[in-house]
């Protein structure tokens, strides 16, 4: 619960810029907010996944210390806004996440950003995989919740280089739902049951389909993934690094321990969360909270006063 005023803070700072076409500034306060309530919380966290290559940000970079120094030692996702852009533009489905394992735990996505996924919720086990036809993923997928492939939904980021990915899920007889931004939210929702969505496929941040993987495992979902370098720099770096990437990576490759927690704070409305609202003297916050070694699923719900956010207190 104490990550959950770090993520709850940074939606609530992302607020006066959601709308205004300026995600820096708004991922800037998101950044300041988180950082200040995660150094009250007790653990030993390093920053494994941060803001700094990402966003070349000077605070929650890679190798970061957090927390009040006591307590576990952890291995720490941030992402203080999942979609600045959705953010900036004012649409849907931006989040506050904040993801933490057991320390040495996480992969480290620092070679290739980029990674090829599959998501879907329990009763994708032992069906999806990533080296078959889509088609092939849906028709099973949707034998397996007894539903028909016309009523399947899949989640894709709206990209240029899905375009064919598109085509072959619609051909396929499924529908899309096409995503601007924020693919750790699709992957979330493809594995709650009787969500929306069925199943979340598509290339996406690394450091992001990490973060999921967290998720996944307090849903007891399933999620495959590969390297996708994107230029021959990229592929040669990950080799030297030791890195396969012919290898299908699970969600217990991706996090080598059952020990995950996983925050996230809706800082615009979406299918997940609610964003923050403001109303005369108080803030409305929803978030989610889950943690793999109990599959413990709880949504949190808090009403800040505002004069004390306006007084910079908690």
């Amino acid at each position: 619960m104490e990550l959950v005023r770090a993520t709850e803070a940074a939606a609530i700072r992302a607020v006066p810029w959601i709308g205004r076409g300026n995600k820096n500034a708004a991922d800037g306060a998101a950044v300041d907010a988180m950082r200040k309530f995660l150094a009250t919380v007790e653990f030993q966290g390093e920053v494994v996944i941060g803001e700094g290559e990402k966003d070349e940000a000077p605070m929650l970079f890679n190798g970061e210390i957090v927390g009040n120094g006591r307590g576990p030692l952890c291995d720490i996702a941030v992402d203080p806004i999942d979609g600045t852009s959705l953010t900036a533009a004012g649409r849907q489905n931006a989040l506050s996440v904040i993801a933490v394992a057991d320390r040495g735990t996480m992969y480290n996505p620092k070679e290739v950003f980029y990674m090829d996924k599959i998501v879907a919720g329990p009763a994708g086990k032992g069906i999806i995989d990533l080296d078959r036809p889509i088609a092939d993923n849906i028709k099973d997928l949707a034998n397996a919740l007894g539903k028909d492939v016309e009523d399947m939904n899949i989640a894709i980021l709206d990209r240029p280089r899905h375009e064919k990915l598109i085509a072959d899920v619609r051909a396929s007889g499924a529908g899309t739902e096409l995503m601007l931004d924020g693919d750790v939210a699709g992957g979330i929702n493809a594995a709650l049951e009787n969500g929306r969505i069925d199943m979340c496929v598509g290339i996406g941040g690394t450091p992001e389909g990490i973060i999921t993987a967290c998720a996944i495992k307090g849903l007891d979902g399933v999620m495959q993934g590969r390297l996708y370098p994107r230029n021959d720099e990229e592929r040669q770096n990950a080799i030297d690094a030791g890195h396969d990437l012919n290898a299908v990576l699970t969600q217990d490759d991706l996090v080598r321990t059952d020990n995950t927690f996983f925050v996230c704070t809706g800082v615009t409305d979406g299918g997940l969360v609610r964003g923050v609202n403001r109303e005369r003297n108080q803030i409305t916050t929803d978030s989610v909270v889950l943690r793999a070694r109990s599959g413990t699923f709880r949504r949190v719900t808090a009403v800040h006063r505002s004069d004390k956010w306006l007084n910079d207190e908690d």
